[in-house]
């Protein structure tokens, strides 16, 4: 999980993997990668996989080897193709740490982070993969670290399908911070973002990440996201003394229009759906979009 948060530092200039897949509930997106990326979606069974940040998220790793296979045979080959793997957002924590003085050794810096984790998290962060990424704050004089933690186990038992269909897994992230990359440039922006039950929230002040939360609604209507969105636009608005300029929205099927209208009605703050150059965006692949959006070579 080194690599976990490489798009979000806009680092990924080594050659690209073969493919990019992004993993939901019910859903495998992929692309293979080049020039002219081909992009294309398989639907799964519901039980292949259960998102939860405490417990095995694979319940059945050969049927999703099966749905891998069928979207990216085999060549016959013995070398290992690479891949880039987008996780769901709910299985991985993330945080946004700040410092008043921050340690040049990674060593120091990591022992740090997650000393600042350890009584947040509700698994023991010593046997978690961690992987961080430093950004200014927007006070010069304040550090801001981007941290990432997930349980080893979670994340070999969503790499062991990959291996065995003779995929060698690079680079890991999650959906959202993916999904950044499409997000557009300057103010201070709200990235809203809904799949199935999961509600993610990421607000992104010229370009770095100040705040991103990702919970799991007992549903997913307009009443439990605005719920959320209340509190968050105080924090928001107390922390960075701005109001958001912009909602971007994704993961609303048929009623972004409807979620637009109510947002900017009940919090009056502009609201737009997420785009991106590649197609249409959804609840199951920002991420892999997001991720297509950072490499140079498209």
């Amino acid at each position: 999980m080194a690599n976990a948060l490489a798009s979000l530092a806009g680092l990924l200039k080594d050659p690209p993997p073969d493919y990019a897949f992004e993993l939901a509930p019910g859903h495998l997106a992929v692309a293979r990668t080049g020039k002219s990326p081909e992009i294309q979606a398989r639907e799964m069974e519901p039980d292949v996989l259960s998102v939860h940040p405490l417990r095995d998220n694979v319940l059945r790793p050969e049927a999703l080897a099966a749905h891998i296979r069928a979207v990216a045979p085999g060549n016959g080959s013995r070398k290992r193709r690479t891949a880039a793997l987008i996780l769901p957002d709910y299985c991985v924590r993330i945080a946004v740490l700040d410092f008043d003085a921050f340690p040049s050794d990674p060593k120091e810096q990591l022992s740090l982070i997650r000393f600042r984790l350890k009584k947040s998290l509700p698994f023991d962060v010593e046997a978690a993969a961690t992987s961080y990424f430093v950004q200014h704050g927007s006070n010069t004089k304040r550090v801001d670290v981007v941290a990432a933690v997930a349980p080893l186990e979670i994340v070999a038992r969503y790499e062991a399908p990959f291996r065995s269909c003779n995929f060698q897994v690079g680079l890991l992230t999650t959906a959202t911070l993916a999904a950044l990359e499409l997000v557009p440039a300057g103010g201070v922006k709200l990235l809203v973002k809904r799949s199935g039950s999961v509600l993610s929230l990421a607000a992104v002040e010229r370009g770095s990440l100040r705040l991103i939360r990702s919970m799991d609604l007992s549903g997913a209507g307009f009443t439990e996201v605005l719920a959320e969105l209340y509190p968050t636009l105080a924090y928001v608005e107390d922390q960075l003394a701005a109001k958001p300029d912009q909602m971007l929205l994704c993961g609303f099927g048929p009623s972004t229009q409807e979620a637009q209208s109510l947002f900017e009605s009940e919090l009056g703050v502009p609201a737009a759906p997420v785009t991106s150059r590649f197609g249409p965006t959804s609840e199951f692949n920002a991420g892999l979009l997001g991720y297509l959006e950072s490499r140079e070579e498209f």
